[in-house]
């Protein structure tokens, strides 16, 4: 059976899947994101993430991405997630199934996988640029 492919912002995210998202990426986001062309043609970029049931984009910049993990209390001054967090309690949401009517939906097969093109970029510096080596992003 093929996951469904979904494409959301972070802030519409449950909390047990940002929670997951969170451990996951212990050291921050922006290091991780993937840049791909959506189906109305922009250039965009997302952070991938995988449950057993959904693979997620999550919308952001590397902008985005800095800013979440700066401003996150869960996350130290080194943006680094601290390390009791794994044992802090969290809410069951037993009704979320990990779409939501705001998701975009990507079919497997659909012509957004032929448009998708993955690439990662690591900034050294912490003035954030983020504009892609490609002169057409």
């Amino acid at each position: 059976m093929t996951k469904k492919r979904v494409v959301k912002d972070f802030d519409a995210l449950p909390e047990e899947i940002i929670r997951q998202v969170k451990l996951e990426y212990p050291t921050g986001f922006a290091d991780n994101l993937l840049y791909y062309t959506n189906a109305e043609g922009k250039k965009v970029s997302a952070l991938p993430f995988e449950t057993e049931e959904v693979y997620y984009l999550i919308r952001m910049t590397v902008q985005e991405a800095k800013r979440l993990v700066r401003e996150d209390d869960d996350y130290d001054d080194d943006g680094v997630l601290r390390e009791d967090f794994a044992d802090l309690e969290v809410e069951d949401d037993d009704e979320f199934d990990g779409v939501g009517e705001d998701d975009e939906d990507m079919p497997v097969g659909s012509e957004e996988d032929d448009h998708i093109i993955v690439t990662r970029r690591k900034d050294d510096d912490d003035d954030v640029n983020d504009i892609p080596d490609d002169p057409d992003f």
